[in-house]
């Protein structure tokens, strides 16, 4: 199965990064890639304005999904991305959805807020308290996380239990000391754990690290993007994650129980 990830510099304007969207399914379909993985928060951005990504959230029935799910329908593809939602006055939901057919198949609402070095996601975003459920492509089962997820090795494993064979990453990983880093780290560090593929986007741009990558179920990167506008691809296979689990069963050696959410 070929996978992809797409990365861009999110713009104030949401229908210029819809069509931005939109030729990265076409250019994806037409390199016969069955999955397309996009970065987080793509409904609008600004350098100036931290809080644009949720003063600009729409509903899933808003404009920009519409565009994509009109495009989703004359391809093959399932395609992964995040948008914000409107929960309530001034606050939204940092929601992830899986088009494909021009039907939104699963959404998942990160888990995990970003309150962290500085930034403190959870003063306008609404935290989810729902594991998504796995979805399939091409019989390969698919867990879906988002950005600061990646932080969290229980989020992981939770779904390579679930029966995940590949893990799926949009995020806007910012820039900062070390941060390269610790994005390289983590993807590996999540695939060993998991013995999962990882396609994991990133929004690049000027607090953006961009980076996307393809990492193999041990922690080898297959592709990589550095941090300018770019599309790149792998072919993945599903009997190698069966080999390796042969070789390194971490998930049946464990000495602990599965990971459950707090409430």
């Amino acid at each position: 199965m070929r996978v992809a990830a797409g990365q861009f510099a999110v713009t104030p304007d949401w229908p210029t990064n819809a069509q931005t969207c939109v030729s990265l399914m076409q250019q994806a379909q037409a390199s016969q890639a069955s999955l397309l993985v996009l970065p987080e928060a793509l409904l609008a951005r600004s350098d100036n304005d931290p809080d644009m990504s949720v003063n600009s959230a729409q509903g899933l029935n808003g404009g920009f999904l519409a565009l994509l799910l009109e495009e989703s329908r004359c391809n093959t593809l399932t395609t992964v991305l995040t948008l914000h939602v409107p929960t309530s006055e001034g606050r939204a939901a940092n929601t992830l959805v899986a088009l494909r057919g021009g039907e939104i198949i699963a959404q998942y609402q990160k888990l995990h807020l970003y309150d962290a070095f500085s930034i403190q996601e959870s003063k306008r975003v609404d935290a989810g308290n729902t594991l998504p459920e796995l979805i399939e492509v091409e019989g390969m089962k698919i867990g879906l996380m988002t950005c600061y997820d990646l932080r969290f090795p229980e989020m992981a494993l939770a779904q390579a239990l679930k029966g995940a064979e590949l893990l799926v990453l949009p995020t806007a990983w910012v820039c900062g000391p070390l941060k390269e880093h610790h994005w390289a780290t983590l993807l590996a560090a999540r695939a060993l754990d998991t013995t999962c593929y990882i396609v994991a986007a990133g929004e690049c741009g000027n607090k953006n690290i961009g980076q996307s990558r393809i990492v193999d179920p041990l922690g080898v990167t297959l592709a990589g993007a550095g941090s300018m506008p770019q599309l790149i691809f792998a072919d993945i296979q599903r009997d190698v994650v069966q080999q390796v689990r042969d070789q390194l069963p971490v998930l049946k050696n464990r000495r602990f129980a599965p990971p459950q959410i707090m409430r």
